[in-house]
């Protein structure tokens, strides 16, 4: 593994998942890419709340929009998960937005675009019968990246 894809939202899951992609790069010394999306009717409220913010306190927020303030969550999320990975590891962010419904290929259209040689992900269990089956995302990134993927159940 060079460099990895790890696929973020803001849960407990991730936080695990992106410490143990933490531990692989570590010790194979590569890198990560934290991707972190966003839907654009969130990202339109996340930029209507800043307007709002700007108009009542009668300042303005330069370089700041729904994307910048993804690009922090992500940040600061990489610092908090991998603060127990005893080395430094190179981390780079990738901020999308896009649609629930495209997220997967959101996804492996960033992982071709940053040369990630394996993608980190979190699936869901979803069968009544308590047996794990990959959510819809987690499946068509299995079945549609070319190179080793590796899921946490949620």
């Amino acid at each position: 593994m060079q460099r990895a894809l790890v696929v973020i939202d803001d849960t407990d899951a991730h936080r695990r998942l992106l410490t143990e992609a933490g531990q692989f790069a570590r010790n194979g010394a590569a890198e990560l890419v934290v991707f972190a999306w966003t839907t654009p009717e969130a990202a339109e409220d996340g930029n209507d709340a800043i307007e709002w913010v700007e108009e009542m306190e009668g300042t303005t927020f330069e370089d700041t929009d729904a994307t910048a303030m993804t690009r922090q969550f992500a940040r600061e999320f990489s610092d908090d998960a991998l603060s127990g990975v005893d080395a430094d590891v190179d981390v780079e962010t990738e901020v999308v937005i896009t649609p629930d419904d495209e997220r997967d290929d959101a996804i492996l259209s960033a992982a071709d675009r940053q040369g990630c040689d394996h993608v980190f992900l979190v699936g869901q269990k979803r069968s009544p019968t308590g047996k794990a089956i990959f959510g819809n995302i987690a499946q068509r990134v299995l079945l549609n990246f070319d190179g080793p993927v590796t899921v946490m159940m949620e």
